[in-house]
């Protein structure tokens, strides 16, 4: 994995793994279904996040690879749907993160951030089309780089996904 270094600087009050778990033997295997084809290149250029992806009015899709379309058979039922990534240029071995806008560290399974012990992404996306022959499924919108592996795609039930109470101190939002 090169380039992380430059992707993901390093900042103050940060801590590092001993062993990056991206060299340690794997716990089970994960197969990558297919791809995101996004307009984002560039760390700088993505949307931190999926409200801000929307707001760009950018399009995305995913194409399934030939083995798993058949999975798709009934996705177009939903209105949306839950896709789990692999943040591919994440470093792994980050464990405590200070972000530009915090004014102290945090553990990393406190924070969304990408950089993670196993970099996988969570997005609620508006389901737009979907062509089971070609493995297509075009989203109004995600927030990760052109041609991030895609580990999984499930439907989003709103009665039981979302949770309106749902808070996170020290954020204004719910």
């Amino acid at each position: 994995m090169t380039g992380l270094s430059e992707m993901f600087e390093a900042r103050e009050g940060e801590q590092r793994l001993a062993q990056d778990p991206a060299t340690m033997p794997p716990d089970s295997g994960i197969v990558f279904i297919g791809r995101i084809a996004s307009p984002w290149t560039t760390r700088e250029s993505c949307p931190k996040n999926m409200r801000a992806a929307r707001e760009t009015g950018q399009p995305a899709a995913l194409t399934i690879e030939a083995p798993y379309r058949e999975g798709l058979r009934g996705l177009d039922r939903a209105s949306h749907v839950v896709i789990l990534s692999w943040l591919h240029h994440a470093p792994r071995n980050l464990i405590v993160q200070k972000p530009r806008h915090a004014a102290e560290a945090k553990g990393v399974f406190g924070l969304r951030s990408p950089a993670r012990p196993n970099p996988i992404g969570l997005h609620v996306a508006k389901l737009v089309g979907l062509d089971i022959a070609t493995g297509r499924i075009d989203l109004d919108a995600i927030d990760v780089l052109d041609g991030t592996p895609v580990v999984d795609i499930k439907p989003y039930f709103a009665s039981t996904d979302a949770i309106s109470e749902a808070t996170v101190e020290g954020r204004e939002e719910r």
